[in-house]
């Protein structure tokens, strides 16, 4: 198989990179199973910068060829924001993903509902030369009261358009196969298929 390197210390992003990518015949391998502990600090202005700070980083500590993503929520009422902060939207990196939720609802009370949003993902593909990347979204809208337990981030807070689930009930099957991660790594096999000769 196909050796990635899937440049990221997310435990939730890897294992959905693998369930997305491994059934065509790529080996997604975690920074863990290689002993790399690396934190790249997103200093990028967009997703896109700071998914290629990431797979530049991962790919000159491993030197296998990486994927690197970089993803946020932007919502119409918050004009996008949080954004490329989503991460760090509750004034710090180190909150937990409820706190980061209760933050952003108590962002939003002022507003009316529906409140519109949308995650973004760009994946990018990095060998040392090569830079190759696609962008992935998937619409919804922010509810007001935490629901399901599966995912992470603010899943449990968006809730799919076109599902009466929010992404955290959705199960991995449907998430994989609709979420902005999915649109984003699903672009990008067209690529991954001719760089590998698959």
């Amino acid at each position: 198989m196909s050796k990635i390197l899937f440049a990221s210390n997310n435990t939730g992003k890897l294992r959905e990179a693998k369930a997305i990518l491994e059934p065509y015949g790529f080996d997604i391998i975690s920074p863990a199973s290689l002993g790399i502990n690396l934190e790249v600090d997103e200093t990028g202005l967009n997703y896109l910068e700071n998914a290629t700070l990431k797979a530049q980083a991962f790919y000159t500590t491993a030197r296998i060829p990486c994927i690197a993503d970089d993803s946020g929520l932007e919502v119409e009422a918050l004009h996008g924001a949080p954004g490329v902060f989503s991460h760090r939207f509750a004034r710090s990196a180190q909150n937990t993903d409820a706190e980061r939720c209760q933050f952003l609802l108590d962002q939003l009370k002022p507003f009316p509902n529906p409140w519109k949003a949308s995650f973004h993902c760009y994946a990018v593909f990095y060998d040392g030369k090569l830079t190759e990347y696609c962008h992935g979204t998937c619409d919804g809208e922010i509810v007001d009261e935490a629901k399901g337990t599966q995912g992470f981030g603010y899943d449990p807070i968006f809730r799919l358009e076109g599902y009466p689930l929010t992404m955290a009930e959705a199960g991995e099957d449907l998430k994989n196969s609709i979420s902005h991660r999915a649109d984003a790594l699903k672009k990008l096999l067209p690529f991954l298929k001719d760089y590998f000769s698959l």
